[in-house]
């Protein structure tokens, strides 16, 4: 599936785009999203593009990274109805501070397999 060439808009925001009705339509039961390499594949664009389209979606809560272990998609406001704002706000927070040590993790893990320390 490539993307629009007519299309004006950026590839990274197409891509987005397609990856929100994907995730609306419930393409990914799991939560879990396509290795961003096959998701570039799939959409004929680089990596760097797919990375662009993912990060604008972590941006905006639809998905968030684990780090080696990919992209998962968050939950979704109807999920949340019943929650109070405060615990939302914590929730946020302790993503943020687990996708920050998972990705120190993974660079440690890197540095001491490619024999740093």
């Amino acid at each position: 599936m490539s993307l629009a060439a007519n299309d004006p808009r950026p590839k990274s925001v197409q891509a987005a785009d397609e990856l929100r009705r994907r995730i609306d339509d419930g393409r990914y039961p799991d939560g879990k999203l396509p290795p961003s390499r096959r998701l570039a594949e799939e959409f004929g664009i680089a990596g760097e593009t797919m990375n662009k389209a993912l990060r604008m979606l972590v941006a905006e809560d639809r998905i968030f990274s684990a780090g080696n272990r990919g992209y998962f998609i968050a939950a979704n406001e109807g999920d949340r109805a019943g929650t109070k704002p405060d615990v939302v706000d914590d929730i946020k927070e302790i993503r943020s501070q687990i996708q920050a040590l998972t990705e120190r993790v993974a660079a440690l893990e890197e540095r001491t397999a490619s024999g740093g320390a």
